[in-house]
């Protein structure tokens, strides 16, 4: 029976590889097909049904299956369900996917460059199961499948050998155009067409930008508490990580710091992760008067700007720049989905021609096809349409979770207080600095919710303590039910602290 086999691929892959739900329900339906189990034409249970054999929520199932729609092994059939593509391969006989562990996985470690093992050692996202709060996931369960598989079977069925081979010019023209469009209109970005490299993601951008515009030790200012993929990437670069404290305006350099002379300042000024602070205008500014006078570029990671619920919106802060010294850079993944691998980085013009050379040299960028269907995604309306009722949706949601935790904040300097909510897809709750922020998030986990302590994105701050807490990922009913959940664990805590 099928809904065995899975129960049973999902129990060994979470017992080896630690890996999410959604996760391991990808790998077991994907073993199924390749072996037989689910054969070439063969129709698969619907969501719901999955949902209820296997005690998930439908949200994990849907993301499973549409990362699989995405990958060509399934294809869905208005009014008839979601079948299995008829040219999905089978393994070879006998063979198995390798997993090692225990005293393997120990000789390998010690392998590791110290670098890499730096790496390997600090936090980062595959540490815990997605569940209902887990922070810096959209939901993608609404994303318009049908339509996007009917655009790339258009563009692959168009498609010429010029559109096979590595592209050299930054990415595909008409999606630059269309991203340039839409950066000048709603994020008040300075640009041409001709500015725009297309990537594979945020990460992407930040090491190109790494490798180009710093030397090995240079000096890389970044937010304290820090986006964990940002840090990564400088360290993988061989940068030297300079920690400056953010507060509820965003980054704020001391003397001590400017000590320290950036060659880079990473910031994320639109909704800081993970605290949420909104960087002021006047904050703004000042930043960009210490890049100019320390003679330094700075990384700006849009993160979230698409999702503002209060207040007017804020403009760029390479909107700001009269140097050119901005490099702006963002991605599609939390307003479609993440494995769709495409992002932006807007380029001050002198440096265009270095940037797709560098790009072409180090990464050999393609999947020109798919380019191609974005672009049309967007130039007809459909990017604005899914952002319009994420936009609705997420709002809904980030409303009820207020609402549950209303019961556990005060009207003190200590808190609990709730910083970030006015734009994004997650929120911080700020905690009095002697709750062992870590010791609750993992009491939460036993209710079967995730949340991230903050503390755990501190690089040298102490003096921090909070749970981070998404509302992208689970739908509206599961907050209304987890809500209360969540908000009586953390009083539990408060009570006894």
């Amino acid at each position: 029976m099928l809904s065995e086999f899975l129960l049973a691929e999902m129990s060994r892959l979470g017992a080896q590889d630690a890996l999410p739900l959604h996760r391991q329900l990808y790998e077991a339906l994907r073993r199924a097909m390749l072996e037989g189990k689910l054969g070439a034409g063969e129709r698969l249970p619907s969501s719901r049904d999955l949902a209820q054999d296997l005690r998930l929520s439908r949200n994990t199932v849907v993301a499973a299956i549409n990362q699989l729609g995405v990958e060509g092994y399934l294809a869905s059939r208005v009014g008839s369900g979601t079948f299995v593509n008829d040219n999905v391969p089978r393994a070879t006989p006998g063979r198995t996917p390798r997993h090692t562990g225990g005293q393997a996985a120990t000789v390998q470690a010690a392998r590791l460059s110290s670098r890499g093992q730096a790496l390997a050692s600090t936090f980062c996202a595959t540490e815990l199961e997605v569940q209902p709060f887990t922070p810096g996931i959209a939901d993608f369960s609404a994303f318009p499948l049908t339509l996007w598989q009917r655009l790339q079977n258009k563009h692959w069925r168009m498609t010429y050998p010029d559109m096979l081979d590595y592209n050299t010019s930054g990415g595909y023209a008409p999606l630059r155009r269309a991203v340039a469009d839409y950066l000048r209109v709603f994020r008040s970005v300075h640009l041409e067409a001709d500015q725009v490299v297309i990537t594979s993601g945020t990460q992407q951008s930040i090491e190109l930008c790494a490798r180009l515009l710093a030397d090995h030790g240079d000096t890389v200012w970044v937010e304290d508490p820090a986006y964990w993929g940002a840090v990564k990437a400088f360290m993988a670069t061989g940068l030297s990580l300079h920690p400056v404290p953010v507060d509820e305006e965003g980054i704020q350099p001391s003397t001590a710091d400017n000590a320290r002379p950036p060659r880079l300042i990473y910031v994320t000024p639109s909704h800081q992760y993970p605290t949420g602070a909104v960087m002021s205008l006047p904050r703004r500014h000042q930043l960009l008067a210490t890049a100019r006078a320390h003679d330094a570029w700075v990384l700006e990671d849009d993160y979230d700007s698409e999702y503002r619920f209060s207040g007017p919106p804020i403009s760029s802060l390479e909107g700001l720049d009269t140097d050119g010294r901005v490099f702006y850079m963002g991605t599609f993944s939390k307003v479609l989905y993440p494995g769709l691998k495409i992002g932006y980085l807007v380029v001050p013009k002198p440096l265009v021609g270095a940037f797709k050379q560098a790009h072409y040299d180090l990464n050999r960028p393609g999947q020109m096809p798919v380019q191609a269907a974005l672009a049309e995604f967007i130039e007809m309306g459909h990017f604005a349409s899914a952002l319009r009722r994420a936009r609705q949706n997420y709002g809904e949601r980030r409303q009820c979770l207020l609402e549950a935790l209303k019961p556990v904040l005060r009207d003190t300097p200590e808190g609990p207080s709730i910083s970030g909510a006015e734009q994004g897809l997650h929120l911080c709750l700020r905690l009095p600095a002697q709750v062992d922020d870590r010791a609750l998030a993992q009491r939460i986990a036993q209710h079967g919710l995730t949340v991230r302590p903050l503390s755990a994105y501190c690089l040298q701050r102490t003096d921090l303590r909070g749970l981070v807490i998404g509302y992208g990922y689970a739908p509206l009913a599961d907050i209304e039910r987890c809500g209360p959940v969540l908000a009586a664990a953390v009083q539990q805590v408060l009570g006894s602290a």
